[in-house]
């Protein structure tokens, strides 16, 4: 059991990164990609995640998308042969090893665990390649600003994998929001053995983090929070409240070690309750009074409209992956920037702070220390 709690995303001890390179491989490019010329991709970290990408990129390229995938990258040969085969392209066992050989690389995914990101996006950035990168953004703040700064530097698409912002009922929900004064959210997750280098802020809640502050747009004013190491040595669940400069407030409880999976996220706005669950991709809107109740169900209290907005069905991950070729073909800022990335990762090492400093005031044992 404990040999399995050191797991994490994907076995990258060493990513072999000695290099450094003044400039792109790639040849100069116009404005724009011709439509129907593919754009070659490569996915590095093919743990859970990462295979995940591998898997919708081979999918997009069958349903008709012009995107090739050439190549996935992990120092563990044996897991990246086993992908490669998988979804019909190439193992490498080092980003190196990729970029001297494939100089036709235009995007790349980047699923190695967190502590890599910045040496990973770093070297395909310098090369010439578009990255994707998955969630957390990085480490800590610091190395969050010098990816913002290599993007900037090297001319690059760049976006964070947060890819609830993806999800259809998400998406249906954004045209109802008015004035959000309260969210109660819950993310919970029966325990993996992966995604351990982060706590359950940085691998589970901070999904929430960011769909809050982009529906709220406003500040975070206060932050209290609890959270406790179950079965690894990081916070396995953690219960968080926000307080916003608007006077909204948000409930945030996030678990690992449920017996049980949930994702549901509900607020309420002047004569509004709604209810969005991100597993079922549904959303319902409980509306109020007479003018703003035209539509709906009636329901057994006759000032209470329920509505059911229409939501198209999607995985969440083609219509990201997707959403990050048509960027890097249009040269067009992502929907997902890494600004955004890097907010919700500094209210997420704000909100690990304040667990910690909650534990030390009760007296549970001291959780590890994140960089800031």
């Amino acid at each position: 059991m404990l040999a399995a709690l050191s797991i994490c995303r994907c076995s990258f001890p060493a990513l072999h990164l000695q290099f450094v390179v003044p400039g792109g491989n790639q040849p100069a490019e116009s404005p724009f990609l011709q439509a129907d010329n593919p754009i070659s991709v490569a996915v590095v970290g093919v743990g859970v995640f990462g295979r995940n990408h591998a898997r919708v990129y081979q999918e997009l390229q069958q349903q008709g998308e012009a995107v090739r995938l050439v190549g996935v990258v992990d120092s563990n040969l044996e897991r990246a042969d086993e992908v490669a085969r998988e979804f019909g392209c190439r193992a490498f066992g080092s980003v190196e090893q990729m970029l001297t050989t494939h100089s036709e690389i235009r995007a790349a995914s980047v699923a190695a665990p967190t502590v890599h990101h910045l040496a990973v996006a770093r070297a395909l950035m310098q090369k010439g390649v578009d990255v994707l990168i998955e969630k957390p953004l990085a480490a800590s703040l610091a190395e969050a600003d010098e990816l913002v700064q290599l993007a900037a530097t090297y001319k690059r698409i760049a976006q964070v994998g947060h890819l609830e912002r993806f999800n259809p009922a998400v998406r249906a929900t954004i045209p109802l929001l008015t004035q959000p004064m309260f969210f109660e959210v819950h993310r919970l997750s029966v325990f993996t053995p992966r995604s351990l280098d982060v706590d359950v802020v940085l691998d589970l809640m901070i999904h929430d983090l960011d769909i809050v502050l982009s529906f709220a747009k406003s500040p975070v004013k206060e932050v209290r929070a609890v959270g406790l190491p179950i079965l690894s040595g990081k916070a396995d669940i953690a219960n968080v409240r926000l307080e916003f400069e608007s006077g909204c407030v948000a409930n945030f409880t996030a678990s690992r070690v449920s017996t049980e999976r949930v994702r549901k996220l509900r607020f309420f706005q002047p004569h509004q309750y709604v209810s969005v669950d991100y597993g079922r991709q549904e959303v319902l809107v409980f509306t109020v009074g007479g003018d703003k109740a035209t539509s709906g169900d009636p329901t057994v209290n006759p000032q209470i409209k329920v509505a059911k907005p229409p939501v198209t069905s999607e995985e969440p991950l083609h219509a990201e992956l997707r959403s990050f070729l048509h960027a890097v073909r249009e040269r067009s800022a992502p929907m997902v920037p890494l600004e955004d990335g890097r907010r919700s990762l500094a209210l997420a090492l704000e909100i690990v702070t304040a667990i910690r400093e909650h534990g030390k005031r009760v007296g549970l044992p001291t959780l590890p220390m994140t960089k800031d």
